[in-house]
């Protein structure tokens, strides 16, 4: 299994992409790993939010491959705690024949194509944050979550 991360829009802040980079090398100490970043739309001060949602969908569904197990970064998602991030890990290393992706949306969140593509919704928080923090914070909860795994001394109960 491969897990594949899909994001709208490059991270803008250095500091973000710098501290992402180094947990997604970490990740692929692991599993496979890879980021793939759909391009921002250009012009969108002409568009509403629906048509944002809905031109990002188009793009988001593209980079989908059959079999794929899509999980949506969406704050209506489950939570979890990161032994049972871990846990819920496992279970989809076990069990997805290919791709595990998770995608994170852009500011207006997923068009209605995207949600029917989604096999679950996991929210990492009931606060809000940016998306360019979102990706930062999966990063590393994906690597703990791995940590975890083996068992290793990077997480502390």
């Amino acid at each position: 299994m491969k897990v594949q991360l899909i994001l709208v829009g490059k991270t803008v802040d250095k500091r973000f992409s710098d501290i992402i980079d180094e947990y997604a090398s970490r990740v692929k100490h692991y599993i496979g790993f890879d980021i793939q970043v759909i391009p921002e739309l250009k012009n969108t001060k002409n568009l509403s939010a629906d048509q944002q949602k809905q031109q990002e969908g188009e793009l988001i569904v593209r980079q989908l491959q059959a079999g794929d197990y899509v999980v949506l970064l969406d704050e209506h998602g489950k939570e979890f705690r990161s032994v049972e991030f871990s846990d819920w890990m496992v279970k989809k290393m076990n069990t997805v024949s290919k791709r595990l992706v998770f995608i994170v949306g852009g500011p207006y969140g997923f068009s209605p194509d995207v949600y029917s593509k989604a096999n679950e919704k996991i929210s990492l928080s009931k606060m809000t944050f940016s998306h360019q923090m979102i990706r930062m914070i999966f990063t590393e909860q994906l690597y703990r979550a791995m940590t975890i795994m083996k068992g290793e001394p990077y997480h502390h109960e």
